[in-house]
């Protein structure tokens, strides 16, 4: 594993475009980039700039396409409440795009920040692939922190929603 590894690593500090190249190969793009990587505004490199995908689509959809939509996508085990539940890609897929109403519902659209400040629960991904599946910017702030510093992220985001748990 440390050699293969090793390589795969190596490989990446090479030569990390060819590198991202052959990683692009592996998900599915609405369209496929052109250019892996346009370097003309140092440091603020953009990567697959005029490609088109969505992280939950390749999460979710995609599997379901390919006939693995019985399958188990989520296993929440945990091991404070001594709760366990699994969640198939066709269930995790109908939670997501429920919530992703629920978001567009409250007025959030492509663009907007939210911020999900959760404990490790399900919800908490269906929260995240919620924000993606719209093209949201998530900022996830785990329920641990002080009350000022998640203040001090709604501010430095502007988030236009904050997501809970209670």
């Amino acid at each position: 594993m440390t050699t293969k590894f090793n390589k795969i690593y190596e490989e990446s500090i090479k030569n990390p475009e060819k590198f991202w190249q052959n990683a692009a190969e592996d998900i599915f793009w609405f369209k496929k980039p052109t250019k892996i990587l346009n370097k003309s505004n140092p440091p603020f490199y953009k990567w697959y700039e005029d490609g088109v995908t969505n992280t939950c689509y390749n999460a979710l959809d995609f599997h379901i396409a390919q006939g693995k939509g019985s399958k188990t996508a989520l296993i929440y085990d945990s091991p404070i409440t001594g709760s366990k539940k699994k969640f198939t890609y066709d269930e995790l897929k109908s939670k997501v795009s429920k919530f992703a109403g629920a978001l567009k519902e409250q007025g959030v659209i492509k663009g907007d920040r939210v911020i999900i400040y959760m404990p490790m629960i399900p919800e908490a991904v269906i929260a995240m692939l919620a924000c993606a599946r719209i093209g949201a910017i998530h900022s996830v702030v785990f329920g641990g922190f002080a009350s000022n510093e998640l203040a001090s992220r709604i501010d430095d985001s502007k988030a236009k929603l904050l997501v809970t748990a209670s």
